[in-house]
Order: structure tokens, then C-alpha cells, then sequence
């Protein structure tokens, strides 16, 4: 199996999430790879601060700024896409949400916006982004930003229902994977799924207890660059091969 980026340069992927952490790490990535990259994020000014840093670079990035738990704002963002960079080839569904709350007495509100970020939010962007593909005969690439947690529900209270969002991804990546053959779609779909690493939802997160920040900061961790590095060896592959799911963990944990 060859491992090669070349059949995507010069191709429109769309990066959800992509202000900072694993999503910005991502997009520079694509970036240099000669990848056209749309940031979609609601702090877009950071996307764009980026795509300045990066304007020497192969590929390019463009800030579009979104809010993943707003359907209008993510229709408006395809809609901008497929008009001013062209049609998309890779979706990469890396919004996530994270809220330190707990189930038996949590808050109702904040369990909503976890889902709708976190579930609803990857759901419309896949709708939009197949309906692209699968119109102008795209053999594209879905790849969800998943957690190990999607897989297991690990022992920290406060945790509420952010494994239950992530199992749905899980669910929602076979989901999609059985439809999509249902029609003999070519385009593929994978989840990836990180340990702990640094980000504004994790180690870095100054929002969270003292307790859990020390936690956090006592174990170890992925940088965002190797969960970019995962998101290449999938898109790398054989256009016969796919890889339905992609686990990564820091060394210890």
C-alpha cells in the first residue's frame, strides 16, 4: 500500500472546529500538503490570524466563521464554500464540546449544547458535505474526530453526557458507513479516536476545577500535530482502502 496525499492537493477539505487544538493542527497539516482548507469556527479571527501565518504555504486556508450548533450557520458556510473554493472532497468533523457537569444534578442546558456541537452539528455537516460529493461524482473522504471515550466510559465524574456524545459518533460512523454502501458509494468514512490530548477542552482548559486540571496535567498526552498525523495516514491510503476506525494513545496512558 502506497501512502500518498498527492491525489488531494489542490482539493477543498472543510475543517470544523479549526480555531485552535486538534482542529488548527489539522488544517495546517492539510495545508501543507497543498490541501485548500475551510476553517469553519466561531472565533474565524484566529482561523484567519492562521491562514496569514501559513499564506507562503502550498495549500490555503480560509476562515469561515460558524457556529457547528446553528444549522443556518453551517448550511451558509457550504453554501459559501462550494461557491467561492469549489466542491468539497474531505469533511473532517472536529468540533467538539466539552462541559464539567454532572448527571445526577446537572444542567440541562449545557447537556443540550454538548449534543448539539458534538452530534447534531457533525450530522448536518455530513449531510451537506455528501450531498456535494455525491452530486458531482466525489469519491470523498468523512472523517470524524472521535475519543476513546466513544468506546469506553472512563472513571471521572463530571464527565456527564460527553461518552454519550462521543458513542454516538461511534454509532453514527457505521451508520453512515452501511448507507453509504447501501448505494454503492465510493465516498469513505472513518472515525479517529485520540486519548487525552493538549487542548483548550483538556489540559489547557482553565474552566475546569483545580482537581481536574491537575488530573489532567499528571497524565500523559497527544499533541494536536499527532492527531493531524493520523488524519494524513487515513486520507493516505488506497482509494480501495478504508479504515473504519483509527485509536491513538500518548505512550502510558
Amino acid at each position: 500500500m502506497v501512502l500518498s496525499l498527492d491525489r488531494w492537493v489542490g482539493k477543498v477539505a472543510v475543517v470544523t472546529g479549526a480555531s485552535s487544538g486538534i482542529g488548527a493542527a489539522i488544517a495546517q497539516f492539510l495545508v501543507d500538503k497543498g490541501l485548500i482548507v475551510a476553517g469553519l469556527a466561531r472565533r474565524f479571527e484566529l482561523v484567519d490570524a492562521k491562514a496569514k501565518e501559513l499564506s507562503g504555504k502550498t495549500g490555503k486556508l480560509y476562515a469561515v466563521k460558524t457556529d457547528l450548533a446553528k444549522e443556518e450557520d453551517i448550511l451558509n458556510a457550504f453554501k459559501w464554500i462550494e461557491e467561492n473554493l469549489g466542491h468539497v472532497h474531505i469533511l473532517i468533523n472536529n468540533a467538539g464540546l466539552f462541559k464539567d457537569n454532572l448527571l445526577r444534578n446537572g444542567d440541562a442546558a449545557l447537556w443540550k449544547q454538548i449534543f448539539d456541537v458534538n452530534v447534531l452539528g457533525l450530522c448536518i455537516a455530513t449531510r451537506e458535505a455528501i450531498k456535494i460529493m455525491s452530486a458531482n461524482n466525489i469519491n470523498g473522504h468523512i472523517i470524524h474526530i472521535n475519543s476513546v471515550v466513544g468506546h469506553k466510559v472512563l472513571p471521572f465524574p463530571g464527565i456527564n453526557v460527553y461518552p454519550a456524545s462521543k458513542h454516538a459518533v461511534t454509532a453514527l460512523t457505521e451508520t453512515l458507513r452501511h448507507e453509504l454502501n447501501a448505494v454503492n458509494s465510493k465516498i469513505k468514512t472513518t472515525s479517529i479516536s485520540p486519548g487525552l490530548t493538549d487542548s483548550e477542552m483538556t489540559t489547557l482548559n482553565t474552566e475546569l476545577s483545580q482537581e481536574r486540571q491537575n488530573l489532567f496535567k499528571s497524565l500523559p498526552a497527544l499533541k494536536g500535530e499527532d492527531v493531524a498525523e493520523a488524519v494524513g495516514y487515513v486520507l493516505s491510503t488506497s482509494e480501495n482502502v478504508q479504515i473504519n476506525e483509527l485509536t491513538i494513545t500518548p505512550v502510558g496512558e
